[in-house]
């Protein structure tokens, strides 16, 4: 992380301000502007543990900030303590102490020993700007807070990015969700990694969600999620074009002579929506793009020179080829609508399907029509296996959509995410 002192911007600043927020140091606006509010929270913070009080988050500062945004702690027993004592210490409970510790016996403990402490706060936040680098230090922290978590790397991104899958469950029946195609949908991802956390914290706390039982559609299923198929696009929109982006002139000149890409840019790094890059009648779509002007790398709809030609959708579509998935759910914004079907090629369940997750979500069933009917993830899923597939548009308005959605979108889609994985 950057040094970050006063009068600084960007999301990195907007994390932090969320951070002390939620600790109770800060009361301002999470504006991605460091002011003179912030500085006095910072120095707060610095002086309740014992760092330097500079107003500037720099490494030492920032070691302390990280526990708390990775949620957890690393803890030396000492003479006298129990379990019980400790999450009183820390406001947790016993429950997620034991699943961040599965090999540690409570009655065992030994003095010097270094156990997981998971912060009574939740990792994952879901009212700041949502990057690529806020998402891998989340996969990170909800990995040590519970275990039996599977994280991997599905493939990479034009610029190295990690493609992060996560895997809940244990069971035979596999299905998938994705979100992020495009770069201005980046509120898909905080959605399934919200979802990912709280269904995870359900499972440690014995605890039903809307109904459903976490435990038994963990032993039931196995839910795969890479909650961002687009990190460079995504950072992109987000952080804006810096120097050093070895595509900087190229996209300028697909920008249309613009810098500024965070109101139009959906596709990935190298101007290739990959959302329209999948072996599903791609060539038919790009002989539509065409006859639209869309005949080379740009913001949106240019489907690329051939089907998976990017790292990103042939790594989506691989992980798809080494599985056996059920179901598929590919998230996008916007229009609170559900997509179901592709050239009548999808199983005769897969309407009744997709009518349970319109009664659960509130959102319109329909088949798309025109340039979006072509070469999406979805699309191809039905295509290459006649099994269940959907695209699902969350929220309203125009993309990017505001985080002060999310927590609309999330309640909409909560429901969803656990049916898909039982239906």
């Amino acid at each position: 992380m950057r040094t970050l002192r006063i009068g600084m911007r960007g999301t990195d600043v907007m994390e932090i301000q969320s951070l002390l927020q939620i600790l109770g140091y800060y009361k301002g606006a999470l504006d991605r502007i460091f002011g003179t509010q912030m500085r006095n929270a910072v120095i707060a913070f610095q002086r309740n543990f014992g760092l330097t009080a500079d107003g500037v988050i720099g490494p030492a500062t920032f070691r302390v900030m990280e526990k708390y945004l990775l949620g957890y702690d690393t803890y030396a027993i000492k003479p006298g303590d129990t379990f019980y004592k400790i999450s009183q210490r820390y406001f947790t409970s016993l429950p997620r102490i034991l699943a961040a510790n599965p090999n540690l016996d409570p009655m065992r403990l030994q003095v010097g020993q270094q156990i997981i402490i998971p912060y009574g706060i939740d990792v994952v936040q879901t009212n700041i700007d949502y990057t690529y680098e806020i998402m891998e230090r989340d996969i990170r922290g909800l990995k040590v807070r519970y275990p039996f978590l599977e994280t991997g790397v599905a493939g990479k991104s034009v610029l190295g990015k990690n493609l992060y899958y996560i895997r809940l469950g244990r069971g035979t029946n596999q299905v998938f969700y994705n979100g992020a195609h495009h770069a201005l949908e980046w509120i898909t991802t905080p959605l399934l990694m919200k979802f990912l956390e709280n269904f995870a914290k359900a499972y440690v706390d014995g605890r039903n969600i809307k109904g459903y039982n976490p435990r038994e559609i963990f032993n039931q299923s196995s839910i795969y999620i890479i909650p961002m198929v687009n990190p460079d696009g995504v950072n992109l929109v987000l952080d804006g074009l810096s120097r050093d982006n070895p595509y900087y002139s190229r996209l300028i000149r697909w920008n249309n002579g613009s810098t500024s890409f965070s109101r139009n840019w959906e596709a990935n790094i190298r101007g290739v929506d990959l959302n329209h890059n999948y072996d599903a009648l791609f060539y038919e779509y790009k002989e539509v793009a065409e006859t639209m002007g869309i005949t080379g790398p740009g913001p949106r709809r240019y489907p690329g020179p051939g089907p998976e030609s990017e790292p990103e959708s042939k790594a989506v579509a691989d992980f798809t080829r080494n599985h056996n998935f059920r179901l598929v759910l590919a998230y996008h914004s916007q229009g609170e609508v559900i997509y179901w079907n592709f050239q009548n090629m999808a199983p005769p369940e897969a309407r009744q399907i997709g009518q349970q997750f319109a009664r659960a979500s509130g959102y319109i069933l329909d088949e798309p029509t025109g340039a979006a009917s072509y070469s999406g993830y979805k699309d191809w899923f039905i295509q290459q296996y006649r099994r269940p597939g959907y695209t699902i548009e969350v929220g309203r308005g125009t993309n990017p959509l505001p985080i002060s959605q999310f927590p609309e979108i999330y309640r909409d889609n909560e429901e969803i995410l656990l049916l898909a994985a039982i239906v």
